[in-house]
């Protein structure tokens, strides 16, 4: 892992990119309406982290850049940030998503897709986003959020692969992993702070691109791992982690109201 930079380096970064941030997320949620509830629980300073569901892949990182009212920062899969892995993932999703025309549209577009994927793959380090192996170890990405968090900074960890996924009990929310339970639990422990997690729901970004529909992003109150905690690591960990799955699902079911 690169050595972390705590001199406002990457908010400079992400403050210079989020014109082209915005451009893409744009043309990503293009046909789309967006519809935000609970706006008035984002965290606005000091350090949080946000937990939510991952339904619709890049359109729902596009989503939290455009209404985020301060720096965010992604937990973001360790392929994305090497022009051969993001590349790799950019394949798989197109024929995940198109079958054998997918592959085609790689083949075709692949001039195009390249620069894509080389302007992604050399700039997400600079933004600051963190890289998590999710089939490996993960102690390195714990350690980073830990230190972003000491920095004051707000940490997005979405929840899923980033698709609806109709194996699961529920599609559109793939079960928590203890990461941000375990995260929360560590700074309270050893740093005596209480990090406030928001939880969120997303729906909608899961319709294909150009697809007309509307994008609904629900933000409940933030929640505290004070008020799971008893019984030890393990326990209180795992509470903290079923309560904000929970929380993710309530706020899920109220974005298919009207």
């Amino acid at each position: 892992m690169d050595a972390l930079r705590s001199d406002g380096y990457h908010e400079a970064q992400l403050r210079r990119f989020l014109p082209v941030i915005h451009r893409l997320g744009r043309i990503s949620l293009a046909g789309k309406k967006l519809r935000v509830l609970g706006e008035e629980n984002f965290v606005r300073g000091g350090p949080s982290i946000l937990i939510g569901n991952h339904c619709g892949s890049y359109k729902d990182v596009a989503v939290l850049y455009r209404i985020a009212p301060r720096p965010i920062f992604f937990n973001a899969n360790h392929l994305i940030f090497t022009r051969a892995g993001f590349n790799f993932l950019v394949r798989k999703h197109l024929y995940r998503h198109m079958g054998r025309l997918g592959l085609f549209l790689n083949f075709i577009l692949n001039p195009y897709k390249f620069l894509f994927v080389d302007y992604i793959s050399s700039n997400i380090a600079k933004i600051g986003a963190i890289p998590v192996d999710f089939f490996g170890a993960k102690d390195e990405a714990v350690v980073r959020c830990e230190e972003y968090l000491r920095l004051g900074r707000a940490i997005v960890s979405l929840q899923g692969r980033g698709r609806v996924d109709p194996k699961e009990r529920n599609p559109y929310i793939k079960p928590f992993g203890r990461g941000v339970a375990y995260i929360a639990y560590q700074m309270r422990e050893r740093e005596n702070v209480d990090i406030p997690v928001t939880p969120l729901a997303l729906y909608g970004t899961q319709l294909p691109w150009l697809i007309p529909g509307t994008v609904t992003i629900n933000l409940g109150p933030p929640m505290h791992i004070r008020d799971y905690w008893g019984g030890g690591v393990d326990a209180t960990v795992d509470r903290f982690r079923n309560a904000l799955q929970e929380a993710v699902a309530a706020l899920f079911m109220r974005n298919l109201r009207p």
